[in-house]
């Protein structure tokens, strides 16, 4: 399984795949299956691509099953279990509700690290920015930052010097001659 000979067929899909994916784990193994397939030594090509040469083993033979470039991408995974449970999401619900002045913090909205603190203070669990930011969008929260409106100036016209009249032309400063 040193060299994976490819018809000029699947050579264009696996070089199709390589120039429109934008999934940079699926980019590094068509690759390595097109490295490969033109002889260069696996060992080689691991070190250049930076895996164990046991992946690229593992990828030109999910490739050599289905001889189809998607067999190469990611399979869907579960992840980690969230910590964010219906309760947080109440709290942060009602949190939004109110201003943080009314919950004795010096702020006038609220941000990411006050609400930390906030959800600490209340949970016991400190949640990351990221998560807080997911929930935020999750609830189709939208920041938008504050700015400052003044209230126009009751006194402005008189702080403004009239306009002249038209003065004419000015007179020369020394007599012509």
């Amino acid at each position: 399984m040193d060299r994976v000979p490819l018809t000029a067929r699947r050579w264009r899909r696996l070089q199709r795949q390589l120039h429109t994916t934008r999934d940079a784990r699926l980019y590094r193994r068509t690759l390595a299956v097109l490295e490969v397939s033109r002889g260069t030594p696996i060992p080689e090509v691991a070190q250049l691509l930076g895996v164990t040469p046991r992946s690229i083993y593992h990828w030109i033979s999910a490739y050599a099953l289905a001889h189809d470039p998607e067999a190469l991408a990611d399979a869907p995974r579960s992840g980690r279990p969230s910590s964010w449970a219906q309760r947080h999401q109440q709290l942060l619900r009602e949190l939004l509700g109110q201003s943080p002045q009314q919950l004795g913090y010096a702020a006038v909205d609220w941000t990411v690290p006050l609400l930390q603190e906030h959800l600490q203070h209340c949970t016991g669990r400190w949640f990351s920015d990221d998560t807080i930011r997911r929930e935020l969008q999750r609830q189709r929260y939208t920041w938008k930052r504050s700015r400052y409106v003044l209230d126009p100036d009751p006194e402005l016209e008189k702080k403004t010097a009239p306009a002249a009249a038209n003065p004419g032309l000015a007179a020369p400063h020394r007599p012509a001659g």
